[in-house]
C-alpha cells in the first residue's frame, strides 16, 4: 500500500520560511510527477507546485520566485522549500504523486500539514 507523509507545517510570521518534506513508502516504481497542492477551507485545492520524473517544474503565479519544489535521486520524496511567506499562503499542504503505470493512471493524496502564517 502507497503512503505520502508530510512533515514540516506549523506557525510562522510573515516574511519567514518552512520547509515541507513528503516521503513515501510502498511504491515499486519511481512517480512520474510529484506535487504540492494546498487548500484552504471552503475552496477548493489548488496547485501549488510540481516536478517531474525529469526535473522539470511548474508553480503557481501566487508562488513563483518565493517558493521551490525538488526531490533526489529515485527516491520517491519531494521538498518544498517556502521563502517570504505571506499570511494568504496559510492553508493544508498536500503531497501528492501521479503518473502512469503499466498503461493505468494512478494517483496518490498525504494526509496533508497545516501551515499559518501570521501577520
Amino acid at each position: 500500500q502507497v503512503q505520502l507523509v508530510e512533515s514540516g507545517g506549523g506557525l510562522v510570521q510573515a516574511g519567514g520560511s518552512l520547509r515541507l518534506s513528503c516521503v513515501t513508502s510502498g511504491s515499486k516504481f519511481s512517480f512520474t510527477n510529484m506535487a504540492w497542492y494546498r487548500q484552504v477551507p471552503g475552496n477548493q485545492r489548488e496547485l501549488v507546485s510540481e516536478i517531474s520524473s525529469d526535473r522539470s517544474t511548474n508553480y503557481a503565479d501566487s508562488v513563483k520566485g518565493r517558493f521551490t519544489i525538488s526531490r533526489y535521486g529515485i527516491v520517491n520524496s519531494v521538498h518544498l522549500q517556502m521563502n517570504s511567506l505571506k499570511p494568504e499562503d496559510t492553508a493544508v499542504y498536500y503531497c501528492n504523486a501521479n503518473g502512469r503505470w503499466a498503461g493505468r493512471p494512478y494517483e496518490y493524496w498525504g494526509q496533508g500539514t497545516q501551515v499559518t502564517v501570521s501577520s
